[in-house]
């Protein structure tokens, strides 16, 4: 007996009160644009500036003892990851250890990294500082721009692939989708305020691309019914296609999720923010294929030839090119 995370042959209305959705996905916008302009975002080091610590000693790195030797010295944002490396010999255990720039300073003055140096000392005696690095305020501001820019292209380039593959109310439709996904997901972070750095980004490019491959595959699945049911008002084959293709979304969303969680709880503090913004991404995105891209299609309407003149509803751009 196989396992179903969704009946056989459903018949949902998820356009029963699109109201409802696209209300609760516009305020939910709103509550984030709020919150990103009231609180702002926790910007970690590669953002805020900061220095960078590469440590070695022939002991065994074990960051939960370094994060306690430095918490007493309240450095801010202290990050700790050990570096592997198949060249390195048993006795060179390496260490990075970044630190946020401290009130008033572009990096982390030189009696502070003295003190940090005493405090892992007292740790592991034989501990070498083998090399210090500082990120000013000028180079993070141009990953801030770098980074925001990298977003809207990808924004951009979907729009564009969407509108080539299909029409242009489907793109609008699965841009929109996109940028509710992204401003939620800053939403989260400015109102949690977990750290937010590269690795977020990277996460919010990845459920760029994760969301759009769940709404391609309705807009698939929409464009065979279409074809396949002329006379169908354009909801009944919206619902239908999205009923045709839930298992296959739920399914792909519970399995990523399942990984996702056990990266989160087991996978350390290093990428559980990254980690955390991907089970939001899937999240969310999954919502959006189904409830915001779709709503918008079903508005907008799709050009297609109806053999009956009732057959107009949401369908009331049918008769512009795209």
């Amino acid at each position: 007996m196989r396992l179903r995370l969704v009946p056989r042959d459903t018949k949902w209305d998820f356009f029963g009160r699109p109201k409802l959705w696209l209300g609760a996905s516009i305020l939910l916008i709103l509550l984030s644009i709020v919150s990103f302009t009231v609180r702002g975002l926790n910007y970690g080091i590669d953002f805020r500036g900061g220095t960078t610590i590469r440590t070695q000693s022939a002991e065994v790195v074990d960051i939960g003892a370094y994060r306690d030797a430095l918490a007493p010295l309240k450095l801010g944002d202290v990050t700790i990851t050990e570096v592997f490396d198949p060249n390195f010999g048993p006795d060179q255990n390496v260490a990075m250890i970044r630190i946020q720039a401290q009130e008033g300073e572009e990096s982390v003055s030189s009696e502070v990294t003295k003190r940090i140096e005493v405090a892992m000392r007292a740790l592991v005696p034989d501990i070498e500082f083998v090399s210090v690095e500082s990120v000013g305020p000028k180079v993070s501001g141009e990953l801030i721009q770098t980074a925001l820019m990298a977003v809207v292209l990808a924004i951009a380039a979907v729009l564009v692939y969407i509108w080539l593959r299909f029409e242009w109310q489907f793109a609008l439709g699965a841009v929109a989708a996109l940028v509710h996904d992204v401003v939620l997901t800053i939403g989260v972070f400015s109102a949690v305020q977990i750290r937010f750095d590269l690795a977020i980004i990277a996460a919010l490019l990845t459920i760029v691309g994760y969301s759009l491959n769940d709404t391609v595959v309705v807009f698939d699945r929409v464009r065979e019914n279409l074809r396949k049911y002329k006379t169908k008002l354009l909801r009944d084959v919206l619902n239908l296609s999205i009923n045709e293709t839930l298992a296959r979304t739920v399914m792909t969303s519970v399995t990523t999720l399942l990984a996702l969680i056990a990266l989160f709880v087991l996978g350390g503090d290093v990428i559980r923010g990254f980690v955390f913004a991907m089970i939001w991404g899937v999240i969310v995105g999954t919502y959006s294929s189904v409830f915001v891209a779709s709503a918008i299609l079903n508005r907008l309407g799709v050009k297609r030839d109806w053999s009956k003149p009732s057959g107009s509803e949401g369908n009331q751009y049918a008769n512009i090119d795209a």
